[in-house]
């Protein structure tokens, strides 16, 4: 009699707890909407040149645009001060700098939003203690992701406003890795408090789908590297490379090491390299899983991320050879995003949903 009565006080309690998990997964899913606009937004903001058309960071007074005419001038008087509009957008007319300027207006403004989108949710639902303790560290270790990722911003764009015409190629690539990897990090919270339909998967499949979301950041990074040196502009065609498959020239800086951040040819084998690594550690995933667990949730997934990392590919080797219109490179950036969530989402998928509170899972 007393193990059915402590049965039925433990119901109510497991379906309370698993309609809080509903509650915070669909607060993160919203949080990465945001997130992906707001990548896809700074994508923009660099590829129109829109990034240094406000010359000063204010986190909150910020949010206000120019309201009148005198505050136009202001704006564009401060702009006119920078090797940018001396050296590329000299004579610009005010109309065009309104153009550039709601860009970047427009990346902080998200940037802000998502921020309060985070946060507030996340003190509600801790007060209301609908955040299990396990939960709260990742969370906050988010939130905090974010925080940094706001000076990462400014540093970025500080290293362009004093002897360079853009910003630095190591603080752009630093800042987009930052925001993969918020984007990354709420999705595996997020598919972690979702129900699984399957036991997890083997250690050996674990490990591969975490290899394969390491891969695809790693990618994201030399992508951020290719766009801060406009290396995408220079050899556009494919599968040879200045025409050769081992192009030469490759370590001409000194020291060595430079190159792989700072000579554009470089820069970009490497992440054709890179592409095809993801490529075939993809392509064995999918057949490992399929022949380790067939028909299961996990190798259908391994099948479609292979998918996935199929049409990132072509759409990048597009974007290459019609050397590199905006849409297309939005959309080759917006796809890597697409990649990262899925990839992560399934790395979490093998290892099973977080366990409930006083639930004790089998070591697979």
């Amino acid at each position: 009699m007393a193990a059915n009565a402590d049965y039925a006080s433990s119901v109510p309690d497991r379906d309370r707890l698993l309609r809080n998990r509903a509650q915070v997964r669909f607060w993160l899913y919203c949080v990465l909407v945001v997130l992906f606009a707001l990548i896809l937004v700074g994508g923009a903001t660099r590829m129109t040149g829109s990034g240094l058309s406000i010359t000063e960071w204010k986190p909150i007074h910020g949010v206000i645009p120019p309201l009148n005419e005198a505050e136009w001038q202001e704006e564009f008087l401060k702009y006119q001060q920078i090797p940018q509009y001396e050296k590329i957008n000299h004579g610009m007319s005010l109309d065009e700098f309104k153009g550039i300027f709601w860009w970047e207006w427009a990346h902080r403004l998200l940037a802000r939003g998502v921020g309060f989108l985070f946060a507030i949710p996340l003190v509600f639902f801790w007060v209301t203690r609908r955040v299990e303790r396990g939960l709260t560290p990742k969370l906050i270790g988010i939130l905090a992701l974010g925080g940094l990722q706001g000076a990462i911003g400014w540093w970025m764009v500080a290293s362009g406003l004093v002897e360079r015409v853009s910003v630095s190629q190591y603080r752009l690539a630093t800042h987009l890795t930052i925001a993969s990897l918020i984007f990354m990090a709420t999705m595996v919270v997020a598919r972690g408090l979702a129900p699984h339909s399957q036991a997890p998967a083997g250690r050996r499949t674990q490990r591969l789908a975490g290899i394969l979301t390491l891969l695809v950041m790693v990618q994201i990074y030399l992508g951020g590297l290719v766009a801060g040196l406009h290396a995408g502009l220079s050899y556009t065609t494919w599968p040879l490379m200045d025409g050769k498959v081992i192009p030469g020239d490759l370590l001409l800086l000194e020291p060595v090491w430079r190159n792989f951040f700072e000579n554009p040819k470089t820069v970009q084998f490497v992440h054709r390299i890179g592409a095809y690594t993801l490529f075939v550690v993809a392509l064995w995933h999918m057949i490992a899983t399929g022949r380790s667990i067939p028909g299961s949730t996990h190798a259908r997934r391994a099948v479609l991320l292979f998918i996935l990392v199929l049409i990132q590919a072509i759409v990048g080797i597009a974007t290459l050879v019609m050397q590199v219109p905006m849409h297309l490179a939005l959309t080759h950036q917006g796809f890597a995003l697409v990649v990262l969530g899925f990839a992560a989402a399934h790395w979490r998928g093998t290892k099973g949903a977080y366990p409930l509170p006083g639930e004790i899972r089998n070591p697979t």
